[in-house]
């Protein structure tokens, strides 16, 4: 099991997307959605502009990785707002609704999949970031890219708080409501 740690830069509520049963990541942090297993776990936490950085804006557990196909593919996930990409004459497009420019899309498109965490395995807290314990604070990623190097006891350590300490589910609004770009 990995943690995979990054600063969502813009908390918008679609990347991660939390909406109903399911909390997804079909949209930027490309190397995280290529190399992230089911079972993995992914936080997103607070900026400097936002809510800080020592608080915790998202968890999910990996319940399921999909290509940009399944996902647009399938009845559960395709009327998805962060369902962008289609597949027309075997090439990977997007919909002409999402804000992105074409160095955006080949940035997202590097990913190749689409994270997924079902009920009972995500926590969205969006403008209610909970702090993170001092003793975690070495899980927060600081500037661009992302943190997934940590050692398995504190891996399980981390995970294991998570998990008795953070409600489930939708536990707030996005930060900040505003068009759908990354």
């Amino acid at each position: 099991m990995k943690v995979y740690s990054y600063v969502v830069k813009h908390d918008t509520g679609f990347a991660p997307n939390p909406s109903g049963a399911y909390c997804t990541l079909a949209c930027c942090k490309p190397t995280i959605r290529k190399g992230a297993q089911e079972g993995d776990w992914v936080i997103g936490t607070g900026s400097k502009t936002t809510v800080g950085q020592d608080r915790l804006v998202f968890t999910m557990k990996i319940t399921k990785k999909l290509s940009f196909e399944e996902y647009g593919r399938d009845k559960i996930f395709s009327r998805r707002r962060d369902s962008i990409f289609y597949e027309e004459d075997g090439h990977l497009k997007q919909k002409k609704v999402f804000r992105h420019d074409q160095k955006g899309i080949k940035h997202d498109l590097e990913g190749k999949y689409v994270l997924i965490s079902d009920r009972g395995n995500y926590s969205y807290f969006g403008k209610n970031a909970i702090s993170i314990p001092e003793r975690f604070q070495k899980v927060i990623k600081r500037g661009p890219g992302h943190k997934c190097k940590f050692d398995e006891d504190f891996a399980r350590t981390f995970v294991r708080w998570l998990e008795d300490n953070c409600k489930k589910g939708i536990c707030g609004e996005p930060y900040v409501k505003e068009p759908e770009t990354c």
